[in-house]
């Protein structure tokens, strides 16, 4: 997961995006850099489409939920922010004026913080954005449902890296409906293989229509920074 620009391909590139994921446990059939590879295979979409700089994964963040399973890698909250505001700072030095996060993991809820206090900066996919992907996709299990390693996130990797998946899929979903004290408790308490959703009705066609709707949405994010598209 490393992107093959040379300074020469890069250097007239005024919006870069900058994958970020984790390193946490997704069941038995999803690998821990699940959120990363999501994160990265987005990114690699939009950059394929739109005139951005596409930049290295940041391959851990807050998943201090996930602890209680082996495999789980986490840093602080204020470990991440100083790393993506230096990544935002060292790229405005080089003449970057767009610094779009691309996250993939539902627990960086600072990332909204660091884009609410900074200059340039934007989150993506958004709530609506996410909304629009997933109803071109047919994904069935509503989004608080489909929480971790079901439908959405097994879609993506049956369609873009099936070799990342181990047997298993079909027969792991779990719902969790009532989650109410998981900041607190973290998901131990709500599902002993570490799967909520329903990893059962994952398809590539589901996870290729995903990426599709993400990338179109992406094009409204251009805007933000007065560029036009590809």
């Amino acid at each position: 997961m490393f992107p093959s620009d040379t300074t020469v391909d890069v250097r007239d590139r005024r919006v870069a995006v900058l994958p970020v994921g984790s390193t946490e446990q997704h069941g038995p059939h999803l690998p821990l850099a699940t959120d990363s590879v999501i994160a990265w295979t987005i990114a690699s979409e939009i950059a394929a489409r739109y005139p951005v700089r596409l930049l290295p994964p940041i391959q851990f963040s807050c998943s201090q939920e996930h602890a209680d399973w082996a495999g789980t890698v986490s840093i602080t909250a204020s470990t991440l922010i100083s790393v993506v505001t230096d990544i935002a700072a060292s790229l405005r030095r080089t003449g970057v004026t767009g610094l779009v996060l691309v996250n993939g993991h539902g627990g960086n809820y600072v990332l909204q913080n660091v884009v609410q206090e900074g200059e340039g900066l934007a989150l993506f996919p958004g709530r609506d954005d996410w909304a629009f992907a997933r109803e071109k996709a047919g994904i069935e299990t509503p989004a608080f449902s489909d929480m971790h390693a079901g439908e959405l996130e097994t879609s993506v990797l049956l369609h873009a890296h099936p070799d990342l998946l181990r047997p298993g899929y079909e027969s792991s979903d779990h719902l969790a409906e009532d989650r109410r004290h998981m900041l607190t408790l973290g998901l131990a308490p709500y599902t002993s293989s570490g799967v909520v959703g329903r990893p059962s009705l994952a398809s590539a066609r589901k996870g290729e229509l995903l990426l599709a709707g993400l990338t179109e949405s992406f094009g409204n994010y251009l805007g933000l920074f007065d560029l036009g598209t590809a």
